[in-house]
């Protein structure tokens, strides 16, 4: 059995939530190492599933459908993001009001412990000072007391691509970003850790070992221990499988595709080009296995050429950790 994670690439319940219930119909789907561009079939049979860890900015679109997945055997949990940043640095997320119903829907119909508030990353800048995150923070808190009972967070790293982006922003809008140094997250984090424990909500640091301590937890966001309280009838022992430093995730499976998620916030590390991600969109197929197809899977029946290279099927260790069936 393995954890389906959807996705830590892309927002599959926000945009693509009619592929994946598709998918689940079929009880399989297919993805593409990024890396090595070879193609995995992946089973979504109950069975075969001991949880899906869905991360989202707007569940919305899957609401309807919890009961079918459910009926059907899945477990599942849910981090939703929110943080509320100026337009020009989130460019199309939704309105915050509509995100906190949302929230709150979210947790009265599974419960606080499914759905997990991401406060993630923060972003350090002139127009998002301490101060910012103090006020914004304290709000939402507020709004979700009761409704979650963690809150993950991390600083923006600086990837190539983020940097790039955000330098974007910095030129458009006159913007300075900052990179604070361990004592200045940690004055920050303080009082985080005192507004959110007023409200019943324990801080988890993710990928930040150094801001990690009594007060506030290493967060292991494909969690072993949340999927034992929701599968206490399956023996759980999968291996830890960090995605990056300080990662405390064990094995799981993402089945998302990068440069598809049209968001458009500018310290995404999983898309560089909005512009990119709207093309994806549009010519993402809600029928095929495949979340989106780049151009050297055009015209490609990954079905019949599973049946043609079976022969020539090998087992392999995925990047995360799971045996899976490979082809070229």
């Amino acid at each position: 059995m393995k954890i389906i994670s959807a996705s830590r690439r892309t927002d599959i319940p926000a945009f693509y939530s009619k592929w994946f219930l598709n998918r689940i119909r079929a009880g399989f789907c297919h993805w593409v190492n990024p890396f090595s561009k070879q193609v995995y079939r992946v089973s979504l049979q109950p069975e075969d599933c001991l949880a899906i860890v869905f991360w989202t900015r707007n569940p919305q679109p899957l609401l309807p459908h919890l009961d079918f997945l459910t009926d059907r055997g899945y477990c599942f949990y849910f981090h939703f993001t929110m943080i509320g940043y100026p337009k020009a640095i989130e460019s199309s997320n939704p309105p915050l009001s509509v995100s906190i119903d949302t929230f709150k829907q979210l947790s009265q119909r599974l419960s606080a412990d499914r759905v997990q508030w991401r406060y993630d990353p923060i972003v350090l800048s002139d127009l998002t000072p301490p101060s910012f995150h103090l006020e914004q923070f304290d709000f939402l808190s507020r709004h979700l007391e009761g409704y979650t009972r963690r809150c993950y967070f991390s600083f923006v790293d600086f990837y190539g691509k983020t940097e790039r982006n955000l330098g974007k922003v910095a030129q458009k809008y006159n913007v300075k970003f900052d990179r604070p140094c361990l004592e200045e997250k940690g004055q920050l984090l303080q009082q985080l850790h005192d507004i959110a424990a007023a409200r019943g909500i324990k801080l988890y640091s993710c990928c930040e070992d150094n801001l990690a301590g009594e007060s506030i937890e290493k967060a292991h966001c494909i969690d072993i221990d949340i999927v034992r309280m929701l599968r206490p009838d399956r023996e759980s022992r999968l291996k830890a499988a960090p995605t990056r430093q300080d990662c405390g995730c064990v094995e799981s499976v993402d089945i998302g595709a990068y440069e598809t998620c049209v968001f458009g916030c500018s310290y995404c590390y999983a898309t560089n080009s909005r512009d990119t991600a709207l093309k994806r969109m549009r010519d993402h197929d809600a029928d095929d296995s495949i979340l989106w197809r780049p151009p050297t899977l055009q015209g490609v029946d990954l079905i019949t050429q599973e049946h043609r290279k079976k022969e020539k099927t090998s087992v392999v260790q995925l990047p995360v950790g799971i045996q899976g069936t490979l082809f070229e």
